[in-house]
C-alpha cells in the first residue's frame, strides 16, 4: 500500500481540530473481566482507541517512532470479534515494540475514508506516517504474528527521529505564490505558478499548483448547498458541477467522480463534452495512480463508449 494513501489531508484535519496533547495510549479498565474485544481489549496500554480528531497524533505523528497497526471494526461486524481480542493480545505481549490503534469505522468514517475500506475487519499498518502494508479478513494468530514481525525487522530502520538535513533553499518566486495563496488571492497564485511555469515548463510542482490554484478560485464561494441542489435538480449540469466541487473540497472525491460520471450518461453532444473536461479536470488534482482515480476513469470510459 506504500504510496497508495494519503494520510496528510485526514491528519490536517485533527490537526485543526481541538484535541488533547499526545499521550500515552490509553490501559484499558475493562481488561481485566476477561471478555475481550472490539472496543473492549485486553491489550493494556499496548491498545488505544482512535477517532478522526486524534488521528493525527495518535497514528500518523506516533508511528515516526513506533510501529501503529490500525484496526478498523464495527460493533455489528462478527469477523471483527474474532480478530481485534487476537491483535489485542498481540499487543500487549510485545510490550511496546508496535501499538495497535482501533478505529470503529461507524464512529469514525474520515479514517476509514482515508484507507479506502471496502470491508471490514481491514488491519493497516501505518510506519513513518504511512501505510506500508495492509489485509483484511480474520488471519491465523500465527500468520499475525509472522507479519507483525516482518513488519517490524523492515521498518524499524525507517522509525525515529530523522537526521537533520540542510534546508533546502526556498525558490522566492514559489514563496512569493505560497504568501499569495495563504492570502486567499488564489487567481494571483496562480498567475504566480503560471508565470514559473512558462519559464520552466518541465516544473512538475508548479504544474500542479496552477491546477490546484485553479479549482481553489473557482469554489471559493461554493454554497453549503449545492449538493442539495444538485440532488434535487440532477440533469442541471452547472448545478452539478458546484456540486462535484462542494464534494471536492469535503474529502469525499469519489463522489464527486460518481456525480459527474451520472451527468456523462445523462447528457450528449457538447454538454457530455463539457462534462468530461470537468472530470478529467478533477482527475488532474489527484496522482494518476491513485486508486480512486484509475477506477473512475474505467467508469467514465464505459460511459462514454
Amino acid at each position: 500500500m506504500s504510496g497508495a494513501v494519503d494520510l496528510s489531508a485526514l491528519k490536517a484535519k485533527a490537526d485543526q481540530a481541538a484535541r488533547p496533547a499526545p499521550a500515552a495510549p490509553v490501559d484499558r479498565p475493562d481488561a481485566a473481566a476477561g471478555a475481550p474485544g472490539p472496543g473492549s481489549g485486553a491489550a493494556g496500554t499496548s491498545v488505544i482507541d482512535v477517532t478522526d480528531e486524534t488521528f493525527g497524533v495518535e497514528v500518523v505523528e506516533r508511528s515516526a517512532h513506533t510501529l501503529v497497526v490500525v484496526d478498523l471494526w464495527a460493533e455489528w461486524c462478527g469477523p471483527c470479534k474474532q480478530l481485534s481480542p487476537v491483535l489485542e493480545r498481540l499487543a500487549a505481549e510485545a510490550g511496546g515494540r508496535w501499538v495497535l490503534a482501533k478505529v470503529d469505522v461507524d464512529a469514525a468514517p474520515g479514517i476509514a475514508q482515508a484507507f479506502r475500506a471496502q470491508s471490514i475487519p481491514m488491519v493497516v499498518a501505518v510506519a513513518g506516517g504511512r501505510p506500508v502494508d495492509a489485509f483484511t479478513g480474520v488471519q491465523p494468530e500465527a500468520t499475525l504474528r509472522t507479519w507483525i514481525e516482518d513488519l517490524l525487522a523492515q521498518v524499524d530502520p525507517t522509525l525515529g527521529p530523522a537526521p537533520e538535513a540542510e534546508a533546502e533553499p526556498i525558490d522566492p518566486r514559489v514563496e512569493a505564490a505560497e504568501l499569495l495563496a495563504d492570502q486567499g488571492d488564489y487567481a494571483g497564485a496562480r498567475a504566480a505558478y503560471e508565470t514559473i511555469l512558462h519559464a520552466e515548463p518541465a516544473n512538475r510542482e508548479a504544474a500542479a499548483a496552477v491546477k490546484q490554484m485553479a479549482f481553489l478560485e473557482r469554489t471559493a464561494h461554493v454554497s453549503d448547498d449545492a449538493v442539495a441542489r444538485a440532488d434535487a435538480n440532477p440533469s442541471d449540469i452547472a448545478l452539478g458541477f458546484a456540486a462535484a466541487d462542494a464534494e471536492l473540497l469535503a474529502q469525499r472525491p469519489e463522489a464527486a467522480f460518481a456525480r459527474l460520471i451520472a451527468l456523462v450518461k445523462r447528457t450528449a453532444g457538447d454538454e457530455r463534452s463539457a462534462v468530461r473536461t470537468r472530470l478529467v479536470e478533477l482527475f488532474d488534482l489527484f496522482d494518476p495512480a491513485d486508486p480512486g482515480v484509475v477506477a473512475a476513469r474505467r467508469e467514465l470510459a464505459a460511459a462514454l463508449y
